[in-house]
């Protein structure tokens, strides 16, 4: 099954946490930070404006930064996602 988002929405696959610290301490997945760098697996088409479509600026591929608790997680073929709109996008890691 597939994922094809709607107006302005992106769906994000959360890149690992990081496991151990700069210093070599091993977290607990307790312990582990939610990750904010995500890589965009799909986007929308874009959001409509005044009647004109103004398409996304992310494309598939982009690893992005995104606030910790935004969008919606779902789960598809045992693979975890999160959906959420462009607006909640805080950045593309260059």
């Amino acid at each position: 099954m597939t994922i094809k988002p709607l107006s302005d929405r992106v769906v994000v696959q959360m890149l690992k946490a990081e496991e151990t610290t700069k210093g070599g301490i091993i977290l607990t997945t307790a312990a582990q930070e939610k990750p904010q760098v995500a890589k965009v697996v799909a986007v929308g088409p874009g959001r409509t404006e005044d009647g004109k479509l103004v398409p996304t600026s992310l494309k598939v591929g982009d690893q992005v930064l995104i606030s910790k608790y935004s969008g919606t997680e779902v789960k598809v073929d045992g693979e975890e996602y999160t959906i959420l709109r462009e607006d909640d996008v805080l950045a593309v890691v260059e």
